[in-house]
Order: structure tokens, then sequence, then C-alpha cells
């Protein structure tokens, strides 16, 4: 597996040549979240973090930075846990669109997919626009998502649009479910 910046700047600046060069590299799910996703994904958990902790105010002097890192690692590793319940809703829908039901397929384009997202969210520390800036990662990581349906997953192409829409909303019900299971387990934040 290529280092973690080379990848994720393959990612993002040449997608349609990234993607045939991941579908045709061994790994498994283990290599794929530990490897790449956990490290990468630490980005939007870190300045999380930093973003709470400069703009909470009262409430973090309330709660303390004790319990926003406690919400910060439940949010990171169920995050992780999302990434890999997505890769099985994948390898489920994807023979339904024509696509192939594997695993590693499934993960690499759960895993591989949010690259933009993780990276674009360090903008939310600029002021103002850097919601915008990450809120444009996250609809680049859709983009990449649709760009390595059919390569990876082997999706047809007149048929990945909506396969990428169904994924996506299956995803924000997913984290939607997450973000309620926080609440319900750390109610103090």
């Amino acid at each position: 597996m290529p280092d973690i910046v080379a990848r994720a700047k393959a990612l993002i600046m040449q997608p349609a040549q990234e993607w045939p060069v991941i579908a045709a590299e061994p790994a498994d799910t283990r290599s794929l979240i530990l490897g790449y996703a956990a490290p990468l994904s630490l980005i939007p958990a870190v300045i999380g973090l930093i973003a709470a902790w400069l703009l909470g105010g009262m409430m973090l002097m309330r709660l303390g930075f004790g319990t926003l890192l406690v919400h910060t690692i439940a949010r990171y590793i169920l995050g992780l846990g999302a990434l890999w319940v997505v890769g099985k809703i994948i390898q489920a829908l994807a023979p339904k669109f024509g696509g192939v039901d594997d695993e590693v397929s499934a993960m690499k384009l759960s895993v591989y997919s949010p690259t933009a997202s993780w990276v674009a969210s360090i903008f939310i520390l600029i002021p103002i626009i850097g919601f915008v800036l990450a809120l444009l990662g996250l609809i680049y990581s859709i983009y990449l998502f649709y760009v390595g349906a059919p390569v990876v997953a082997k999706i047809p192409d007149d048929k990945k649009l909506p396969f990428t829409i169904v994924v996506f909303l299956c995803a924000i019900v997913l984290f939607m479910l997450i973000g309620w299971v926080i609440a319900r387990l750390l109610p103090w934040i």
C-alpha cells in the first residue's frame, strides 16, 4: 500500500487514474481501515476537538476538556465502525446495481471515498469560509465515490448515479444513528 499522503493526493488530484490502481492492489478490510482510514480520519477528529476547544466558551468551561476528549474519541471509534458498515452496505447493494459482491472492493470504496472530506476538514479552523470549504470536501468525496464505483465495485456506468445516491442516503442514516447513540451514551454534551 502506498504511503497515505501520496494516496490522498493522487485520489484528490487524479481520481480517474488512481481508482484503477486502487482496484488492482491486494488489500484486506483490516489494513484498509487501520492503515488508511484510521490515520486520515484523525484529521477531522483532532480539528473538531480543537474547534470545540477554541469556540466552546462557557460550555467547555462547564464540561471540561476531558469530557470533550471522551466525546471525540467515541465519535472517532464509531466513525471507523461506520466505515465498515458502509462497506458492508456497498457489498450488499452492488450486485443489485450490476456490480460485484466483493468485500475488499466494497471496503476500498468505503475507505478511500471520504479522503477529500477528511483532508478538507482542516479548513474548519478558518472562520466563516472554513465551513464552506469543508462542505466542498464532502461534495468532492461523493464525487470520488461516483468515479470509483464503476472501477472498484464494477457498477455499470448507467447505474453509478443511482448507486451513489442510495449508498449516500444509507450513510446519512447511519451517521445520524451514530449521532443519536453518542447523544444517548454521552448526554452531557
